[in-house]
């Protein structure tokens, strides 16, 4: 199967079935989203959701936050993963905002990069979901399910996966499919166990193809 055709399947399934797909984070606000961004790299969003209210209430706004120690972030975000260096991230976060963007969440990719804590990976995030700019955010999900479909050929990083998801996706498309392979690998395609046997993608699934249907 040519990969164009690969991806126009692809694109029909999700249309018809998860017509609206967006983050599971919780938040209000570009700052909001941010500091659950940071928190949920290697860690659940569900973990993330449970630990951001209190954060909120006691740091509503950057400016809040930019006068906490790190100290007082671990106290309300020890349960996450790597609690030490996110809480010195989120201060440090909060206080560049604050200093070099007057309190407002950058929109350019570049700029986002420069805050603590923030890689390119959440700076698509944030530059996709606040401001629906054609950017394709590669977590763990979205690059094995990627693969596994057929997707991406020979990727080995999340960059070169980002590179060939933007050019075979329709630009206007990339904020949405970010979020259908995410919640596809979380939910149909896991890490360890995928659950080809519901999987509406078998049809066209190169790993389903090679590693499943080969074996019967």
């Amino acid at each position: 199967m040519l990969k164009k055709e690969r991806y126009n399947k692809v694109i029909d399934y999700f249309q018809e079935h998860m017509p609206v797909a967006e983050t599971e984070l919780h938040y209000t606000n570009p700052y909001e989203l941010l500091v659950a961004v940071i928190l949920s790299a290697q860690c659940t969003d569900k973990r993330v959701n449970m630990l951001t209210p209190a954060i909120f209430e006691r740091y509503p706004k950057p400016e809040d936050m930019a006068l906490a120690t790190p100290e007082e972030i671990f106290e309300l975000i020890r349960s996450c993963s790597y609690p030490n260096n996110k809480s010195k991230h989120l201060v440090g976060m909060a206080q560049m905002l604050i200093e070099d963007f007057k309190g407002v969440v950058p929109d350019d990719i570049k700029e986002l990069q420069k805050l603590p804590g923030v890689g390119r990976k959440t700076a698509n995030v944030i530059a996709s979901v606040v401001y629906e700019k054609p950017a394709m955010a590669v977590d763990t999900h979205v690059f094995r399910v990627a693969a596994r479909i057929g997707l991406t050929t020979n990727s080995k990083t999340p960059l070169d996966t980002e590179k060939q998801l933007v050019k075979y996706f329709p630009e206007e498309l990339l904020p949405i499919a970010h979020h259908w392979l995410i919640l596809h690998g979380r939910y149909v395609c896991i890490a360890r166990k995928p659950k080809c046997t519901r999987c509406g993608l078998k049809a066209f699934c190169r790993y389903y193809e090679k590693e499943v249907y080969s074996e019967k």
